[in-house]
């Protein structure tokens, strides 16, 4: 039996463990940066598997070793994440949500199951691969400032730093059993937009005695499209989309204030700085020209994600050997963002799908009150996460 064999057996196995670890993180969802028991849970599961780890990392975090029959080799980190979102869960599942109003909707939980999944095979498998591999269990992936951003800051490859990062993530369109990948980069940056225009309120039947602050703030909005229209390269993909417009006046009232806010996404980083003066100056010069002053705070999200092509490459190859060519597929762009961008950004990295649609049954969508992933993907996604972190620890 040859090495993948024996890891599709391995998951197999585990398989019935794997579901039971995910009904477990589904059951008893934390938001993001209060993962306290999430992370307790998963000390114990290392702990019993004899698997070292070093704990607190931004208060939850989880940095886990495995070393082969030879640690002096190459260095592959695998990344989950912990948290969950504030929706109430409507699955009517036997393991829904006990937290009310926070739920796993957006598959973090199978995150974190799968890479328990792979720990546990890589590391029943140690004497058969060469290298180390960090298990890397974060929180506070779904707000900002990302989890990953604070725990690289607090120095979580200092003792020893990767070759290699590799993160995965579900995707409710994508048939289960299947992975996708995209070289490159997949993933926009994400930042947000906050804008304030200042004026003299007054009557709105008197317009000519103030500011109108609210005909201003649709200006702004509308110049604040010539960003994607004219300024930014065409081959460039890019969105500034605006969801929030507060104007507390009333039918004949002239707030002095109005407050915008949106989203920024791009998939450039030397573009996405220019983008921003851009916007600053627009926000800026087109309230003065209409009388009116204006603040515009841009919060500093998260980056690109890039795929590296040599180590995506490497790792399609590797899901095509363990799960057949036809169950791998190649991803378009993505406008989502992703704090897993603080790992590129940082070392040669992979991120990938893992399809978790359910046959004949609603699956739903990310981020709602009715995402019910097909448990089927989780054979797949520890499996294939270990059979990829083996033959990249071959490679690199």
């Amino acid at each position: 039996m040859d090495i993948k064999d024996r890891i599709k057996a391995l998951a197999d196995e585990y398989f019935d463990e794997t579901v039971e670890i995910r009904r477990h993180i589904h059951k008893y969802p934390e938001l993001s940066f209060r993962e306290e028991n999430t992370s307790k849970y998963i000390q114990e599961f290392l702990t019993r598997y004899g698997i070292p780890f070093k704990a607190g990392y931004v208060k939850t975090g989880i940095v886990a070793r495995i070393e082969g029959k030879d640690p002096a080799g190459k260095v592959i980190a695998l990344r989950a994440d912990m948290d969950a979102l504030p929706i109430k869960e409507e699955t009517g599942l036997e393991f829904s949500s006990v937290n009310d109003g926070v739920m796993h909707a957006c598959g973090h939980d199978a995150h974190t199951a799968a890479l328990l999944g792979a720990a546990k095979i890589l590391n029943t498998l140690k004497d058969e691969w060469i290298g180390t591999v960090l298990l890397v269990f974060q929180p506070g992936e779904e707000v900002d400032p990302g989890g990953a951003r604070l725990m690289l800051e607090e120095g979580i490859f200092d003792d020893i730093k990767p070759d290699l990062v590799v993160g995965q993530h579900v995707l409710p369109e994508m048939k289960t059993g299947h992975v996708g990948f995209k070289s490159g980069m997949y993933m926009a940056s994400g930042d947000e937009v906050h804008i304030t225009i200042k004026g003299k309120g007054g009557h709105a039947a008197m317009p000519h005695m103030l500011t109108d602050t609210v005909l201003i703030a649709s200006q702004v909005i509308v110049n604040l499209q010539q960003v994607a229209s004219r300024f930014v390269p065409a081959g460039i993909p890019v969105v500034l989309s605006f969801g929030k417009v507060i104007a507390n006046g009333a039918t004949n009232i002239i707030p002095s204030e109005v407050k915008i806010s949106g989203t920024f996404r791009i998939m450039n980083e030397e573009w996405r700085q220019k983008t921003k003066e851009k916007i600053r100056e627009i926000v800026i010069n087109t309230a003065e020209s209409m009388g009116a002053g204006a603040e515009i705070d841009i919060k500093d999200g998260y980056p690109v994600v890039f795929n590296d092509p040599k180590a995506t490459a490497e790792a399609v190859s590797s899901a095509k050997e363990y799960l057949g060519e036809e169950s791998v597929e190649e991803m378009d762009i993505r406008m989502t963002a992703e704090d897993f961008g603080f790992y590129s950004r940082e070392y040669p990295s992979v991120f990938y799908r893992f399809g978790v649609k359910r046959e004949n049954e609603e699956t739903g969508r990310l981020h709602t009150s009715t995402f019910n992933l097909n448990e089927q993907a989780l054979k797949t996604a520890s499996g294939a996460l270990a059979g990829i972190a083996f033959d990249l620890l071959k490679s690199h």
